[in-house]
């Protein structure tokens, strides 16, 4: 009898690395409030509530393997340091009462505004916001008797990808013909991860206990700049490349005053007002993996764009 991967969070990390373990033969248990996730004989979805600690040790029974792939029901700091924290520790002891590793999607909000790519060895110490919660939980997962890896990647695109800078935020409106408003600037170099990488560099982790309790970089691509991004993604879907705008980081601190989720997205806002750069070579040696070549990666979303109609 195989054993047992779980995953907890249908959104586009989970879902992809349910379905990269299925399709590679191995039996997966996806967690969600609802019951949702992707349709695959060797997933089974189940209904549980992670932040529920009664419901857990019946869901993680027999698991090898916990990719924990939830987020918090709102972008903001105040939500995220009520749920996430309380949940991861919740799976943390389940897992350590079964033997398993849990294994992180992590953001690079830890690191804070930083000079120069960021590597594995670039201090994580952000204090604030959003940016502090991240470095609380992985303060949390350190001090866990549970083994624990953290994936970190830079802003998503891909399949399944929708709220994201790369999702449906730019993707349909490229595709449409629309004009393109980016946030920051259209002209620094910027790292995009693409999900399913990071979903592979997760599975792999897993599977190799050398890399238990490090933090880790998903294999990402050379970055490129938001301009280069929307022409390649209007290449990949024939389309011309369209005009372009960007709004500058001062405004949305500016409408942060009377919009909650604007001053939140501000706070972030650094990342693409100046070089954002990710270096994931150490990462890539130590997984013997590779990024997905961006062309390949902006062709395959486009095509998951099309695909489910929203892009018409």
């Amino acid at each position: 009898m195989n054993a047992i991967h779980v995953v907890t969070g249908a959104g586009p990390v989970g879902s992809t690395v349910a379905l990269q373990l299925a399709e590679s033969g191995q039996q997966v248990r996806l967690l969600t409030r609802s019951g949702s996730g992707p349709e695959h004989p060797l997933v089974e979805r189940r209904r549980v509530d992670v932040s529920r600690p009664e419901q857990l040790d019946a869901a993680v029974d027999g698991a090898v393997a916990v990719h924990h792939c939830i987020h918090g029901s709102r972008y903001d700091a105040r939500t995220w340091r009520a749920e996430l924290p309380v949940a991861e520790r919740h799976v943390l002891a389940a897992a350590g009462r079964v033997g398993a590793v849990v294994v992180f999607p992590e953001s690079l909000y830890s690191y804070g505004p930083v000079d120069g790519p960021i590597t594995e060895d670039t201090p994580r110490t952000a204090t604030t916001g959003k940016l502090g919660v991240r470095t609380e939980l992985l303060a949390q997962r350190a001090a866990s008797g549970t083994p624990t890896v953290s994936v970190a990647a830079s802003d998503f695109y891909g399949p399944l990808v929708r709220n994201a800078h790369a999702g449906e935020r730019l993707v349909p409106t490229v595709l449409a013909g629309r004009t393109m408003r980016v946030l920051g600037s259209l002209d620094q170099p910027h790292s995009f991860t693409y999900v399913p990488d990071l979903a592979a560099a997760m599975v792999r982790a897993a599977a190799t206990p050398s890399l238990w309790d490090s933090f880790l970089h998903a294999p990402t691509a050379p970055p490129l700049t938001q301009r280069e991004l929307v022409e390649q993604v209007a290449a990949a879907g024939g389309v011309p490349v369209p005009r372009m705008s960007a709004m500058p980081a001062w405004s949305l601190r500016a409408a942060g005053v009377v919009s909650r989720d604007l001053r939140e997205l501000a706070e972030t806002s650094y990342m693409f007002t100046r070089p954002f750069v990710l270096d994931s070579t150490r990462s890539q040696e130590l997984l013997g993996l590779a990024p997905t070549p961006l062309a390949t990666g902006v062709k395959e979303t486009v095509d998951w764009w099309r695909s489910v109609g929203s892009a018409a």
